[in-house]
């Protein structure tokens, strides 16, 4: 059922889903969140499409708020606001709410947004586009438990996480993390079955690609080893090799569906690995609600080592108890040993090696310029 509203309150939106549940026989609310979509005209169907088939699997209201403020000094000045609500058929087992805000009102969008959200449900904020610098410091932004950006829809991938990391507040996560679970998945199933000393890695991927970057960033907060970041023809990330003493753990997905993992003394074998699109990626983030500790460490770990190659901060690289678990999955113990705490460092962030001549982790990770 769709009900078109034009120069509305948020009132009579709210007035307007209760009608709607009524018409369609279904009075109670069911949902479990609020999940608000900040977007523009010409993003906004893929991004609702998304978030409808995520709403198969978490049943939510999902509020798509469409700023339009107008080109002429007459049409900033004007604060209208239209709504689409739409109950049962695209929308599934949820709500959706256009809210289209004309003029002053686009930058107040909070305003007409808070009224409509989910009582005593939590709520989830995404940007599939245009994020701010501070998501948290947004004013839709301070209203939910979950902010969502994708460093891969902006002009600099790298210096958006470079970004991320320095406004990150509990709550934040990224596309770009989120694309790479199913590649931390397999590396620490793989870890779980080679315990030999990890001594290096190379991650390769398509030049400006967050995903890739994160990917050699974790690997290198969570293992304490070197870490090469190469460029490839994708598509997407490609290959991560880890050195060990008995041989080279092997990731490679060159047709971007289909990966073959080559261990020592195993046979090789072949992992499903497809590009999943972004309704997969939003349910995913939709399935926990708490803060992303993994990922903050992983992104606040290079941020530092993104441009500069700056030494680790105190405590980034450190002996970890796991070799790297995707989503709180368990993984085996790290087999490298962290460095003494207060151990020099060496010419350009990397550490002296221990008196016992085992590898210590490097302070820096090592990338490759993309190639223009």
């Amino acid at each position: 059922m769709n009900i078109d509203l034009t120069d509305t309150t948020s009132s009579q939106i709210n007035s307007a889903l209760v009608r709607a549940r009524r018409a369609s026989g279904t009075p109670a609310v069911g949902m479990v969140l609020t999940l608000v979509i900040v977007t523009d005209e010409g993003n906004h169907y893929d991004a609702l499409k998304a978030a409808s088939e995520a709403s198969k699997e978490h049943p939510s209201r999902i509020l798509v708020v469409i700023r339009r403020p107008g080109r002429s000094p007459r049409d900033r000045k004007i604060a209208r606001l239209d709504a689409e609500v739409r109950v049962g058929g695209e929308s599934n087992t949820g709500e959706t709410v256009l809210l289209r805000l004309h003029g002053e009102l686009a930058s107040h969008a909070h305003s007409a947004v808070l009224p409509l959200l989910l009582p005593d449900a939590p709520v989830v904020v995404w940007w599939p586009e245009d994020a701010p610098d501070h998501p948290s410091d947004d004013l839709l932004g301070q209203l939910a438990a979950r902010r969502i950006t994708d460093a891969q829809a902006t002009e600099d991938p790298v210096a958006t996480l470079a970004l991320r990391a320095g406004t990150y507040t509990p709550g934040d996560t990224d596309l770009a993390w989120t694309r790479i679970t199913p590649w931390r998945s397999v590396l620490a199933a793989a870890l779980d079955q080679k315990h030999a000393p990890i001594t290096s890695a190379s991650v390769e991927g398509e030049a400006y690609n967050p995903s890739s970057e994160l990917l050699a960033l974790w690997l290198a907060e969570r293992l304490g080893v070197p870490v090469e970041r190469t460029v490839s023809d994708g598509p997407g990330l490609t290959a991560v090799r880890l050195e060990t003493a008995d041989g080279t753990i092997c990731l490679d997905r060159a047709d971007g569906s289909l990966a073959e993992l080559a261990m020592p003394g195993q046979p090789d074998r072949h992992v499903a690995l497809h590009r999943r699109d972004t309704a997969e990626l939003i349910a995913e983030e939709l399935r926990r609600l708490d803060p992303d500790e993994t990922y903050a460490a992983a992104v606040k770990y290079g941020v530092q080592r993104l441009g500069s190659g700056a030494p680790a901060t105190k405590g980034a690289a450190k002996d970890t108890a796991k070799a790297g678990a995707a989503r709180g999955e368990s993984a085996a113990p790290a087999p490298t040993e962290a460095a003494p705490k207060g151990a020099p460092e060496g010419e350009g962030g990397a550490e002296t090696p221990a008196k016992s001549g085992k590898k210590k982790a490097s302070s820096a990770t090592a990338r490759k310029a993309p190639s223009t």
